[in-house]
């Protein structure tokens, strides 16, 4: 039986692969809508994986969490490249790699070569040109990583990409998920809030329907988007088993200015009376940062359904399999 503060209720325990070295097996290469071979060990989309490979990450990581055996990849080297302000997952990863015993260099542009006129191309070509082992990269712009293909030869782990993808955000959901429950398919998710400018909602809606949940959205009508299903938020919060809070987008977008904070709070935000109403066993999630007052209730973010900071200790493990595989394939 795994016992310790890690220990999760319905989670297999693993096989120790670092072993027997038998780590999830992944195809030799994926083929993305436009045809292009992507390498396994990079980490840019869910949609670039198969359902197996997602459960095979999802397995590993919670190997790691349970057991406390980490994979020793002493001598590499990652660089962790963020254009945009981040805090759970830039210094998640940092933690990831110094657990397995890598060296991380982390890179500030305000303090690069980028403000005398140096390209976002030309920046992560010359890490890549040290000859670094892992690149985590995250940047505003949708897609980034298309520049890359084909010119950079370290791996890339996708740390967001603009109002794309945040790969590794969903699999750590979906892991505090499967811990919670024991299984994915069949549960109703209900994200709600800014989700047309959301990167996590985007990953999450569409990577929750190949899993087999339900998943709905909900929020102000000019913050949804339009081909995904919604429901009003008290029917959302109510009927779901995972109630998901997003914060509003503000340096995406200014649709925000038209609510008050009460206003918006009163109308779309996770109040005390709207957790009374959740199904007895529901959980609350939230990618963070989260504006306590506004999409969440300050009594709320650390409540009793609240799992919150379980999904920011979850972060560790799951960036510890998407580097492990980076590196090692």
């Amino acid at each position: 039986m795994v016992r310790g503060r890690f220990a999760q209720k319905n989670c297999r325990v693993l096989e120790n692969p670092l072993r027997t070295g038998n780590f999830p097996c992944y195809n030799t290469k994926l083929n993305n809508r436009e045809g292009v071979n992507i390498l396994p060990k990079n980490l840019l989309a869910l949609s670039d994986l198969g359902v197996q490979e997602i459960l095979s990450i999802l397995e590993e990581a919670q190997y790691f969490r349970d057991s406390g055996i980490f994979p020793h990849l002493e001598g590499k080297i990652a660089c962790n490249l963020f254009f945009e302000p981040s805090t759970r997952t830039q210094y998640s990863f940092c933690i990831a790699q110094n657990r397995m015993g890598m060296r991380v260099v982390s890179f500030h542009p305000e303090s690069s070569s980028m403000n005398k006129g140096e390209s976002f191309y030309d920046t992560v070509k010359t890490f890549d040109s040290f000859g670094v082992d892992a690149l985590v990269i995250r940047h505003q712009e949708n897609e980034y990583y298309r520049a890359l293909l084909g010119h950079v030869r370290a791996p890339i782990i996708n740390g967001g990409d603009g109002t794309g993808n945040h790969p590794t955000q969903s699999l750590l959901d979906l892991l505090t998920i499967r811990q919670e429950f024991g299984k994915l398919e069949g549960l109703k998710v209900a994200i709600i809030g800014d989700v047309r400018y959301s990167r996590v909602a985007r990953t999450n809606y569409e990577v929750m329907r190949r899993l087999g949940m339900e998943v709905v959205i909900a929020g102000p009508t000019d913050f949804l988007t339009p081909a995904y299903i919604d429901e009003p938020v008290d029917t959302a919060i109510s009927t779901s088993d995972v109630v998901m809070m997003l914060r509003i987008q503000k340096e995406r977008q200014t649709l925000w200015q038209r609510f008050t904070t009460e206003q918006y709070h009163a109308a779309y935000g996770l109040t005390a009376a709207r957790v009374k109403r959740m199904k007895k066993n529901a959980i609350i999630l939230h990618p963070a940062p989260f504006n306590r007052g506004v999409e969440i209730a300050d009594e709320v973010v650390e409540c009793e359904k609240s799992r919150i900071f379980r999904q920011v200790e979850n972060g560790v493990f799951v960036r510890m399999a998407a580097v492990r595989r980076a590196v090692e394939g």
